[in-house]
């Protein structure tokens, strides 16, 4: 296997290149990495082995910890189903020179809670150590934070994403397929998953106003399954600018809803709701009950982390939103998705982002998908 020193690699087969290292990622539920941090050379591999539940490893810089490195090496989400044995690994090959490299976390809160990782970091009293990298992960200076802070007096709406008409050739099967799509700045080809995978995200876990995992990333082929809890919330897709208004409501596109799906506290099944990832835009959404977005419930599929269209400053806009939107229906003349029953999923739906060019894609890939078994 040949792996880039700037990116990470999916574990096929042994490397063997210099010394090697495994670094344990989440292991026992804990938000750390074991251990924190290595000394290595130039060539030797670290293994970082995912547990449990879903996180990455994502290249940062020292003065600013929670912040994806601009053009550094990430592995993207690693989503392992509790009780997985054969648990995935990627590598990372240390590159030349004994530069430190910073790492963190990049599920949505780990890296505040000191979910960080380094290589050849000075020790201590240095004030580029690795316990001052943690610190300042951990809200030690506002450099550290991805969004400001919510008492900002100063505070700057994000400016709107930008998009743009793209053409790509997709090979699958043997057979080359050139489509039309609207891409979105900094998201990644539209290239479909080798193996689909599904992605769990649980509504109002534990009783709490949240989706868990609120910030996922899904291949183009994906499907995102909603299992909802107690009390009674929805998935209702939103915009970026306009965190808790339907979809259709601000840009004319008819967006996907769960409708309101009220589950009782003693419930031990629970509905489902289930969408397809057709291209690799972003995907905002929140829950629909009268104040819940306002409170930070929303969740968001493929964002950007290294612009300033990112997770974060999607929930700092629902917070400030003041008027969270508690409709749960689509008004007369627009579609809707079928919402799941209180036993059972949907069916999978599909959807494009934007509109024309972004349709065209969607409905070509999805009749690619379809060969798919």
């Amino acid at each position: 296997m040949i792996a880039s020193t700037l990116a990470f690699a999916l574990v096929a087969l042994p490397v063997a290149l210099g010394a090697e290292y495994n670094v344990q990622v989440g292991a026992g539920g804990k938000l750390v990495y074991d251990p924190e941090y290595v000394s290595a050379q130039p060539g030797d591999v670290i293994n970082f082995i995912f547990n449990p539940k879903n996180h990455t490893v994502t290249q940062s810089s020292f003065n600013t910890p929670c912040v994806a490195l601009d053009g550094g090496a990430k592995t993207g989400f690693v989503p392992v189903d509790a009780g997985t044995t054969d648990l995935p690994i990627r590598q990372f090959i240390v590159p030349a020179g004994n530069a430190p490299l910073w790492f963190y976390c990049g599920q949505t809160g780990h890296c505040g809670q000191g979910m960080v990782f380094a290589i050849n970091p000075p020790a201590d009293p240095s004030p580029n150590s690795f316990s001052a990298f943690k610190a300042l992960a951990q809200g030690g200076t506002p450099s550290s934070r991805s969004s400001p802070p919510p008492s900002s007096s100063d505070y700057v709406t994000p400016p709107a994403p930008h998009w743009v008409s793209a053409t790509a050739t997709v090979t699958y099967g043997g057979s080359v397929y050139t489509t039309t799509y609207t891409s979105y700045d900094g998201t990644p080809p539209p290239t479909p998953a080798p193996v689909p995978v599904d992605h769990k995200i649980i509504v109002g876990n534990n009783g709490v106003l949240n989706y868990d995992p609120a910030n996922i990333s899904a291949s183009i082929g994906d499907t995102v399954t909603f299992e909802f809890h107690p009390k009674n919330h929805t998935v209702t897709q939103s915009s970026f600018l306009n965190p808790c208004q339907a979809l259709e409501l601000t840009s004319g596109t008819p967006g996907f809803k769960s409708g309101f799906q009220p589950v009782a506290a003693d419930a031990t099944e629970f509905p489902t709701f289930q969408i397809t990832i057709n291209d690799t835009a972003p995907i905002w959404g929140y829950c629909g009950q009268t104040g819940h977005c306002a409170q930070g419930m929303v969740f968001a599929i493929n964002a950007v982390e290294s612009g300033p269209n990112n997770f974060a400053a999607f929930l700092e806009l629902a917070k400030r939103s003041g008027s969270p939107s508690a409709s749960g229906t689509a008004p007369s003349g627009t579609t809707a998705s079928t919402a799941a029953s209180s036993t059972a999923s949907s069916g999978a739906i599909g959807f494009a982002r934007g509109s024309g060019a972004g349709t065209t894609f969607g409905l070509a890939l999805s009749a690619l998908l379809a060969l798919w078994v």
